[in-house]
């Protein structure tokens, strides 16, 4: 663990932490926020370890944290620019860790870190200075390409080849955090039938049972207020200080895409789902989600191993980008190496599910929480590094 403090100061500013080097650098991103704190970037660089060996990659676990509000940084790129340039200084110092994106953070900061690192090394032809840079500069737009929606797609398909009662067309879906990832999720499940009835940002959440216009949803999430422009008929709104509210509206899939712990024991006993997908990382504990499958027969899929899309495109691309023959391998089909990352991360999910589930029928109380096989999954594969899925 690295604390990054101000010298003139002493004011600590940021934090790294890298969890696990067994089966590779600890891959991970910078958050940023102004409430970030070492102990959530430690559960996010542990879950990190356990999301890379899931998925098979050569990997560990890492992440990092910047104490700093990111609107403000929005505000004034030049000195968000200056700020991420004395991270980057920081960051050369740590060298089992590699950064990327996450809140606060985007593609046009890895690049300047991954610059930074160039300089420094002297090429650039290294897996150091970060991934999900920029496509035209090498890099996989994780974004862009909608990756870790398209692995919360994966799981949920799967589910319903698995689950004879469990149909996504005429689904409920309620989706809290309605970003990058929330947006591209409900796009893809709205577009095999699945009705978006609730959805949030930081200016409020809308819920309608009968189904909310995802076009004009992504249309306005980007404008200034959100998706507290929304013009279509809702049945009920909330207030920004009234979005966790949203989590308790009735529905068969709920999918928490915002902050560590929204699904815990205040709330647990109003949840009102029949199944959750956990596109955040860390968006409940054990023991909530223990309550929720045996008292509440609410099954919750782990982070870990259901949101791994972005990952596993930022595998991609630092192998692309020090190893030329793989690199045609991933373009061979269609040329910019979507086709080939997309089903590698449906296959990794979907075979994942598949494994697990079938752990779980084996059980003979039935009380095994899927986070408990999951992690066991993660542990067995953390202990045989050499099995790689790339």
């Amino acid at each position: 663990m690295i604390r990054v403090v101000d010298p003139a100061t002493g004011t600590l500013w940021g934090f790294v932490v890298v969890d696990n080097t067994w089966r590779g650098p600890g891959l991970g991103g910078i958050r940023m926020a102004v409430d970030v704190t070492l102990g959530e970037v430690r559960r996010l660089a542990r879950a990190m370890t356990l999301k890379n060996s899931a998925a098979n990659l050569p990997f560990g676990g890492g992440k990092a944290g910047i104490v700093c509000d990111p609107v403000i940084m929005t505000l004034n790129p030049g000195l968000k620019r200056d700020l991420i340039g004395l991270f980057a200084e920081a960051l050369f110092t740590v060298d089992q860790y590699i950064p990327a994106p996450d809140m606060g953070t985007d593609e046009t900061d890895i690049q300047q870190i991954y610059e930074y690192f160039s300089e420094r090394l002297g090429t650039t032809h290294h897996m150091r200075g970060g991934a999900s840079r920029p496509y035209d500069k090498g890099g996989i737009p994780i974004d862009e390409w909608g990756l870790t929606a398209h692995s919360l797609f994966a799981a949920i398909r799967t589910v319903e080849q698995l689950e004879a009662d469990f149909n996504v067309s005429g689904a409920q879906v309620v989706i809290q955090g309605y970003g990058n990832v929330g947006s591209v999720t409900a796009s893809k499940l709205n577009a095999v039938g699945a009705v978006i009835s609730g959805v949030s940002d930081i200016n409020g959440a809308l819920w309608n049972p009968e189904g909310l216009d995802i076009d004009e949803l992504n249309h306005i999430r980007r404008q200034p207020g959100g998706i507290s422009n929304y013009s279509g008929r809702v049945k009920k709104r909330f207030a920004p200080e009234q979005i966790d509210w949203l989590l308790e509206a009735p529905c068969d899939i709920l999918i928490p895409a915002a902050r560590p712990d929204a699904l815990n024991a205040r709330n647990a006993d109003r949840i009102q789902c029949r199944k959750i997908f956990q596109c955040a990382n860390t968006p409940s504990n054990k023991m909530t989600e223990y309550y929720l499958q045996n008292r509440r027969s609410i099954m919750s899929y782990s982070d870990f191993i259901v949101n791994v899309g972005g990952v596993m495109g930022c595998a991609v691309e630092l192998k692309m980008t020090i190893d030329e023959n793989y690199r045609k391998k991933v373009l061979t089909e269609d040329g910019n190496g979507k086709t080939y990352t997309e089903q590698l991360i449906y296959n990794t999910v979907s075979s994942n599910i598949q494994t697990l589930l079938g752990r779980l029928t084996e059980h003979e109380k039935g009380d095994q929480l899927f986070r408990e096989e999951a992690e066991k999954l993660a542990q067995e594969r953390l202990e045989y590094p050499d099995d790689i899925w790339l």
